[in-house]
């Protein structure tokens, strides 16, 4: 993959650059958020890995570039890799889909191969998205009325969909049969209301539901 780190941090943002690179990954840096735009037109990476708070205020600038990147880019990967769960923009950034979007918590990746797996699915058009993220973006959910019918396993099903897994990958997380768990997905649908659609990805839309509370 082509892989675009933006971090100011110089010994975290290196460091990630040495491991991805040693995997035969392309890796470019930039250590100011506003480069971003730049070297994404000039390089086309495949993901681009985003730090939330960086200069010059430490508040929300990784994710207001990432959502600039989703309207520019629509088919770039976007996985933010923070210490903090920001929840202004993040409406924006989903508001095309959770396809090609991950959210990762630094202190909770222990594996670089289970972060070199999250990074590759988003840039797949799938979704990597930490269950801590998952449950403080609920937690600040406006509305919850469709969800507090889901059951504690349906729940845990929707959260691990949340993370981008696969009906077989959830499976074995249980120790269950897919077919059950597919029973709990087809539930999950129904209580949000999320018929059938030729056109909507209901898995992509239950997340949403799931994260905005609605």
């Amino acid at each position: 993959m082509r892989v675009l780190i933006a971090e100011d941090l110089a010994i975290l943002r290196d460091g990630l650059a040495q491991l991805l690179t040693m995997r035969g990954h392309e890796v470019t840096v930039v250590g100011d958020v506003a480069a971003v735009p730049a070297r994404v037109d000039a390089w086309a990476p495949d993901v681009a890995v985003l730090d939330i708070r960086m200069p010059p205020t430490h508040t929300d600038e990784g994710l207001r570039a990432a959502v600039a990147l989703r309207h520019a880019h629509p088919a770039l990967g976007v996985l933010l890799f923070s210490q903090y769960v920001e929840r202004r923009f993040v409406s924006d950034l989903l508001s095309g889909g959770a396809a090609g979007i991950g959210y990762l918590l630094k202190e909770r990746v222990g594996d670089v191969d289970e972060f070199v797996d999250a990074m590759a699915r988003v840039a797949a058009g799938g979704t990597a998205l930490d269950p801590e993220v998952v449950n403080q973006l609920f937690g600040s959910s406006r509305r919850d009325d469709d969800l507090s019918r889901l059951t504690r396993r349906e729940r845990e099903v929707l959260s691990l969909m949340a993370e981008g897994r696969s009906n077989a990958a959830i499976a074995r997380t249980f120790v269950v049969t897919e077919r059950a768990v597919e029973k709990h997905v087809a539930n999950i649908f129904s209580k949000l209301g999320l018929p059938a659609s030729g056109s909507d990805h209901r898995r992509v839309l239950a997340v949403l539901r799931y994260l905005e509370g609605r």
